[in-house]
């Protein structure tokens, strides 16, 4: 009879384990964390961007210049919108993004490349367990996809 209590405490701990370990690892596919942008053409890393939720709209900043000889005091001067001639360090290249509820995908929101001033519709796609994000930017029917790596 002692050993029934033993075995329920057992059962009861790997039950609280692993609804632990599910929530880490959902917890982990969604974009909100800390990215690391890789140029297309060096295939460098480029930009740190940390991506946060605010009632379930996403946002991102950039944290981090990560290219060498990146200008830490460079601005924006091909920005048309509010961000024009604001500094890139820290600025706020996504805005707006909502997850589809149908699947884990989140889009609906835009995402601004600083070098070029130009805004794009954006879709964020977590792969890999989450350790990586698909960011597509499309202009109409074209499109471009990177991927970024999570830091954090």
């Amino acid at each position: 009879m002692p050993k029934r209590p033993l075995a329920l405490w057992w059962r009861a701990q790997t039950a609280i384990g692993l609804i632990v370990i599910g929530a880490a690892a959902q917890a982990q596919t969604t974009p909100v964390g800390t990215w690391r942008s890789i140029d297309d053409e060096t295939k460098q890393p480029k930009a740190q961007i940390v991506i946060s939720d605010r009632g379930g709209v996403l946002s991102g900043r950039i944290e981090q210049l990560l290219r060498p000889g990146a200008d830490p005091k460079a601005v924006c001067d091909r920005c048309t919108d509010d961000r024009k001639d604001q500094p890139i360090l820290g600025m706020e290249i996504i805005r707006g993004v909502k997850k589809d509820e149908d699947r884990d995908v989140w889009e609906g929101g835009r995402i601004l490349d600083p070098e070029k001033g130009s805004t794009y519709a954006l879709r964020l796609t977590p792969v890999d367990g989450g350790h990586r994000l698909q960011v597509r930017g499309s202009i109409g029917p074209f499109w471009r996809t990177q991927t970024w790596i999570r830091v954090k």
